[in-house]
């Protein structure tokens, strides 16, 4: 594995999850409630603050709780909740010693179907279908991981020419057209819910 991407927006921060397995995991389980490129950069400040060029799902599963938090608490914080963000990336490596032995690619290495990987990423810890199939089709369009049905399984994250997602950002202009469709369905959403009437 060893991809260019541009999702961090950080050199350093995006060519560490050009090779890293562990870390494009790690960043897509960090992907909520703050913007995409923070939570892309946290694999790679996580990585510094442990003074190593990568994660290590045994170091960080080993770690103690409590460290850990603070690894993620210094300032500038990984995520905007640095504690139960920390537990969560425990939660996921412990997952990945437990059942491929720490390491995040044995996720996809061998998986003859689409929907047999969305099972596989579905399973881990902080990822629920819409994450896993954001994930799925950012294996399959960027990281070249396409085993048969891959964007069915991914749904309309899959689907070719779309901006729904991390999957399709590949620079700043794309990064535009995915915040401009999250947008508007967001906006469309909003028009949709039901209006609540005062008693």
């Amino acid at each position: 594995m060893d991809v260019t991407l541009r999702l961090a927006q950080r050199p350093e921060a995006d060519e560490l999850l050009g090779r890293s397995p562990l870390a494009a995991l790690t960043g897509m389980l960090l992907d909520q409630q703050v913007p995409m490129e923070w939570a892309f950069s946290g694999p790679y400040t996580i990585a510094q603050r442990m003074g190593g060029d990568d994660l290590d799902a045994q170091e960080i599963a080993a770690c103690d709780p409590e460290r850990f938090v603070e690894v993620l608490s210094a300032k500038p914080a990984v995520h905007r909740y640095p504690g139960a963000m920390a537990k969560r990336v425990q939660q996921l490596c412990q997952y990945l010693v437990d059942n491929y032995d720490g390491d995040a690619a044995a996720l996809w290495r061998d998986v003859a179907t689409g929907k047999e990987l969305l099972d596989r990423l579905n399973a881990l810890p902080g990822f629920g279908k819409q994450k896993s199939q954001i994930f799925l089709a950012l294996l399959g369009k960027q990281y070249g991981v396409r085993p048969e049905g891959w964007r069915e399984a991914a749904g309309a994250y899959g689907e070719e020419g779309s901006y729904r997602s991390v999957a399709d950002i590949t620079g700043p202009e794309s990064l535009d057209k995915v915040r401009a469709f999250k947008q508007e369905a967001k906006r469309a959403a909003k028009v949709a819910a039901p209006k609540r009437t005062k008693p």
